[in-house]
């Protein structure tokens, strides 16, 4: 029997899964995937994810602006995103927010200031915020220091940084994310940052249909390749895979205010 696992964060509504969804969740399932996170990007995007998670039992929603799409966060954008998390229980987290200093497509002043309003919406909606984050972690904690990310919590998803970084937003009281590059031959600093991080606050994702693990490197991810990372995860914290990957999930279903099905 497959251990349960949690994918805490999957595109599933992206146009790359338009052709053979219900494939994609019947694999997901057969693999012990049996909780899937759906994550927006903008507004149009968080309306999609919001109405896939509400057709689907076992899958969930977040609304939120990439940094990606922070200059087109004007106040009606932000308004509609709140209204959207506000309407269904099936939206359980604002995201995915935060900063992209790698490609800078919005420009990084806006990028804060999206990424602070966001946060402030988090908090008066009490959820959970998803943080994306790349070659910016000095701005990225100190912002999250400031909005207060203790008093709702939430994900370093994809972790990339180092043990140091790590240390930082454990201390902040997020949960780290690992996804299928700890699986790559050359991932030299995610070793370290997932031994030193207690198992009650790691959870594994795909970022489907993005960076799928080793095997499949070069295709198209989704959730059915998640057992992989998993099993890397629990190899470098010497614990069996039966034990860690419902942890794992657990420790998703608390912050996310999931009443297991």
């Amino acid at each position: 029997m497959s251990a349960v696992l949690f994918d805490t964060h999957a595109h599933l509504h992206f146009q790359e899964f338009a052709a053979d969804l219900a494939g994609v969740l019947e694999r997901a399932r057969d693999a012990g995937v049996r909780f899937m996170l759906t994550i927006g990007t903008d507004v149009a995007d968080s309306r999609a994810a919001l109405a896939l998670a509400e057709a689907h039992p076992g899958l969930y929603a977040a609304v939120g602006i990439h940094p990606h799409d922070a200059a087109d966060a004007d106040d009606a954008a932000l308004e509609e995103l709140e209204r959207l998390a506000a309407a269904s229980p099936k939206v359980v987290a604002v995201g995915e927010i935060g900063l992209d200093f790698y490609r800078n497509l919005s420009p990084r002043e806006t990028q804060k200031r999206v990424f602070r309003r966001q946060l402030a919406m988090a908090r008066r909606l009490e959820k959970p915020a998803l943080i994306h984050c790349r070659e910016a972690h000095a701005e990225t904690l100190e912002i999250l220091q400031e909005e207060g990310i203790g008093e709702i919590g939430g994900i370093m998803h994809c972790f990339s940084g180092d043990a140091a970084i790590a240390r930082r937003c454990l201390d902040l009281g997020l949960l780290i994310s690992l996804a299928g590059p700890v699986t790559y031959p050359n991932a030299r600093k995610l070793p370290e940052v997932v031994r030193l991080t207690p198992a009650d606050r790691l959870v594994v994702e795909t970022d489907c249909p993005f960076l799928p693990p080793q095997p499949y490197r070069g295709k198209r991810n989704e959730p059915a390749y998640l057992p992989i990372t998993a099993a890397r995860v629990a190899e470098l914290k010497g614990q069996p895979l039966e034990e860690l990957g419902p942890l794992m999930a657990e420790n998703a279903l608390s912050l996310l205010r999931i009443a297991e099905q």
